[in-house]
């Protein structure tokens, strides 16, 4: 049977494994999160030399 002390040595080590995980996917999304901001900010660049804007200024009456 497990004592005390081998349940709390565990738990702890469950919990850095845990953490471990949590830290490495919340790296993925913010590398993704740049790699997603510099692509956009690629195509922003490449289409601020078009010469129009994005968007219509005034909406389109029906």
């Amino acid at each position: 049977m497990y004592t005390e002390y081998e349940i709390s040595q565990y738990r702890s080590a469950e919990l850095i494994r845990r953490a471990e995980h949590e830290r490495l996917v919340r790296d993925v999304l913010r590398g993704r999160r740049a790699a997603r901001r510099e692509a956009a900010e690629r195509t922003a660049e490449t289409d601020s030399h078009i010469g129009r804007p994005r968007r219509y200024r005034f909406l389109r009456t029906a």
